[in-house]
């Protein structure tokens, strides 16, 4: 199949350094308004990929997303997120980076070309059958990532991919590609930029509607949230104000009990 790198064609624009601050900042925001059309593109994948993650998270499976430099760091900022949103096991979605925890602040040379580290990276977690793992490659050809998702195709474990080139080496590998072809980046091969944009944008939309699929959202609040600082306390007292048409006061002592949306509202409930 045709495989052409438009992560790393040339830039649509050039002279970039005689631009002004403004022109820079228009033109950059102009290529970024491109970037939500191609994810909309390729939605039917994100469906694919996300019901048969909810399928195996029901029997016991968990998510992991591998990837190297930002596509890795993306991966590790949604997973990061998914406890305290919506109040699942750190243990549920897993991010894993090429060169490993340091590289999350510092890049680490040539740890994304090792055709080995990434499925040793994975077995450190006991993966099996009914995990999910999503690689996660601007361009599809990132080695660290390639090669887990090939070991991980050999043993039987679910496979997925983001990458922002059309028919790359890692969308043939994976069993549910996804792919937003965002074309080149304002800087030419940054893709840091609009590649990044809509990785993130499908990351936010694969860990949402699985939470959503499988209860953690009740109605469009986040009742599962943990309620680890005072903003979220506060969005906690005011979302059962709104649920179950109760005073401040209420709310409050309600919280100060249960320490948690849910078992407040199930509480206040079972006590009618």
């Amino acid at each position: 199949m045709d495989f052409t790198k438009t992560t790393e064609q040339d830039s649509n624009y050039n002279h970039l350094e005689k631009m002004s601050v403004n022109e820079l900042l228009q033109n950059i925001n102009n290529e970024d308004k491109t970037v939500p059309l191609a994810v909309e593109k390729a939605i039917p994948q994100i469906e694919k990929l996300v019901s048969i993650i909810v399928k195996n998270m029901k029997v016991g499976g968990r998510l992991f997303y591998i990837g190297a430099g930002t596509s890795g760091r993306l991966g590790i900022v949604d997973a990061s997120e998914c406890p305290p949103t919506f109040g699942v096991s750190h243990d549920l979605v897993i991010g894993l980076i090429a060169g490993g925890d340091s590289a999350i602040r510092k890049a680490v040379e040539f740890a994304e070309d090792s055709k080995t580290q990434g499925w040793l990276d994975l077995q450190q977690y006991n993966i099996n059958q009914n995990d999910v793992v999503i690689g996660i490659a601007a361009s599809g050809t990132t080695p660290y990532v390639l090669n887990a998702l090939d070991t991980c195709n050999k043993n039987n474990i679910t496979t997925g991919c983001i990458s922002c080139n059309h028919n790359s080496p890692l969308s043939l590998t994976a069993k549910f590609p996804i792919e937003a072809i965002v074309g080149p980046e304002f800087v030419t091969g940054s893709s840091r930029m609009k590649a990044g944009t809509a990785q993130k944008l499908i990351l936010n939309m694969i860990t949402t509607a699985i939470m959503i699929q499988l209860g953690k959202v009740k109605g469009n609040k986040m009742v599962d949230m943990q309620l680890s600082n005072n903003k979220l306390v506060d969005r906690g007292i005011k979302m059962l104000m709104k649920e179950l048409n109760i005073t401040l006061e209420e709310s409050k002592k309600l919280i100060e009990e249960h320490n948690g949306v849910r078992a407040a509202i199930k509480a206040y409930n079972n006590g009618k």
